[in-house]
């Protein structure tokens, strides 16, 4: 009698590995759609900037518009940005804002603010935007205008990002992490508190 096999599983570090991968190829993505239309980004230029094959990246994501989706996805972002009670929601997104982009190199709100450069793909980015960052953080809200509310405090989030990751304000940059959170963070609960 035969023993029947099973087929062969990825190990605990190939897994680790895949997952690292992936993580750079969205990086990468990212990255080039913060600074390129969305219609000039090819995936060899991904793969490049992300140090693996175009093959692979078609591998794990299947194609360039199933990776683009998971890029112009907001929700493991809000989910990260969020995940703090009401009374310290503010402080929490100043440090996550703050730390994604001195840690990370990588802001979790600002690809929004290239929307214009990616035609349909541009409104499909604004579209998932409004209903996993502000509308997902407006039903969190209580008292009157939750909706305002909800976009003024992302607004607020997005011009930190800007100061700090694009035009890279020295004073900022010079600046301890704690001490912008304390400075910023009220004016982001201002909104997040009726």
């Amino acid at each position: 009698m035969s023993a029947v096999s099973t087929p062969p599983t990825a190990s605990p570090s190939a897994r680790r590995d895949a997952e690292a991968t992936k993580a750079a190829i969205l990086r990468s993505a990212r990255y080039l759609l913060a600074r390129h239309a969305h219609a000039d980004i090819t995936l060899k230029a991904v793969a490049e900037r992300a140090g693996v094959s175009p093959p692979l990246i078609l591998k794990y994501f299947g194609n360039k518009d199933a990776l683009f989706a998971r890029v112009m996805s907001f929700e493991a972002d809000a989910e990260a940005l969020l995940d703090a009670p009401l009374h310290e929601l503010g402080r929490h997104m100043v440090r996550h804002v703050l730390e994604s982009q001195s840690e990370r190199g990588a802001d979790p709100l600002l690809r929004i603010a290239f929307a214009p450069l990616h035609g349909e793909q541009g409104d499909i980015l604004r579209a998932n935007f409004r209903a996993q960052v502000t509308e997902r953080l407006a039903e969190r809200l209580t008292g009157p205008d939750t909706g305002l509310r909800a976009e003024l405090a992302v607004g607020t989030l997005l011009g930190l990002g800007v100061m700090y990751g694009i035009a890279r304000g020295p004073h900022m940059r010079a600046s301890m992490l704690d001490t912008l959170v304390e400075r910023y963070a009220p004016v982001v609960q201002a909104q997040l508190t009726p």
